[in-house]
């Protein structure tokens, strides 16, 4: 036999008290319990507040044409040095060799920004002279637009020594960022954006590599190179000058920078809603498990009066 719906009747109750009641108490105190507790689990996993973050970038470094260069000889104590830096050379009269240097910077990607630099240096040499050893700082500009605008003064530093005297020495490697404070996020930053030597001095010691290092590395920020990939050539003929090629890289790079103030909104918003919906849930099944048993009549006072609405 047929079945079918003979009648069909929708009703809505609605429960009213007072406010001061224990219905509206534990109304609260079920408020309380779901909104608070997210707050504190996220605020104490220490990310709440996100005040620094990383971002990549591709930074804009263009080679200065400026250097400072001494190969040490065989002999302890003798060397010859070459800079771009004119107090230095009249400093170094004695020691003074004018080298052939070629460098070329290049935009592999098109993108506007130099991808690297190839520098080939030829140091005239007399024969009885043997190179041991090979100190070189070539100077950048270095340029960051995503964030803040920040630009610098820096430096790569070639370092090799060898007991056997060279002929050819090539190095491969990335200008790297070093940082010891994050970058802002807006705005313009150029505290290092100084000279890494100081060419208007007209004393000698500010001229030596020692000095040069310590003022460089009290900056929070600074560059170096990275270059796993070296070769020392030996077996110079005669009448050949010592060669420096360098073949540095420019890559992306991740830095560290302050997070602003709707970024931390931002996240910290994310972390407590996502919290927050795990709390809305449980306690949630509580309540249906509640009404389901109705545990909600011992609970509420009376009079309590329900409407039924048809």
């Amino acid at each position: 036999m047929a079945v079918y719906e003979v009648f069909s009747h929708p009703e809505l109750r609605r429960y009213k008290t007072h406010i001061c009641s224990k219905a509206s108490i534990i109304l609260v105190v079920v408020l309380f319990v779901t909104v608070i507790p997210p707050l504190f689990v996220v605020y104490r996993s220490y990310g709440f507040w996100l005040k620094e973050g990383f971002y990549e970038e591709t930074p804009d470094i263009e080679f200065k044409r400026q250097l400072l260069l001494v190969l040490e000889l065989e002999n302890e104590g003798d060397f010859i040095t070459y800079s771009t830096y004119q107090r230095y050379n009249q400093l170094q009269q004695q020691n003074l060799r004018v080298p052939l240097i070629q460098s070329r910077e290049e935009d592999w990607n098109r993108d506007g920004k130099a991808d690297g630099l190839d520098l080939h240096l030829e140091m005239p040499l007399q024969d009885p002279e043997k190179v041991t050893g090979v100190k070189l700082i070539l100077i950048f500009q270095y340029k960051l637009f995503r964030y803040s605008t920040f630009t610098m003064e820096c430096m790569a530093y070639i370092y090799h020594d060898s007991a056997k005297a060279g002929s050819k020495y090539e190095v491969f490697g990335d200008l790297k960022m070093s940082q010891r404070t994050p970058l802002a996020h807006r705005g313009t930053d150029d505290r290092f954006d100084t000279p890494v030597v100081n060419s208007a001095s007209v004393y000698a010691k500010d001229y030596e590599f020692s000095k040069i290092f310590k003022e460089y590395t009290a900056r929070n920020v600074t560059t170096y190179l990275q270059a796993p990939y070296t070769s020392w050539i030996t077996g110079r003929g005669a009448g050949q000058p010592f060669v420096i090629s360098a073949n540095i890289t420019y890559p992306e790079e991740r830095y560290l920078y302050t997070t602003g103030f709707w970024y931390m909104i931002k996240w910290g918003w994310i972390q407590y809603v996502s919290v927050l919906l795990i709390f809305l849930f449980l306690f949630d099944r509580v309540k249906v498990f509640i009404y389901q048993n109705q545990l909600v009549q011992t609970i509420v006072e009376t009079p309590f009066r329900k409407e039924k609405m048809q």
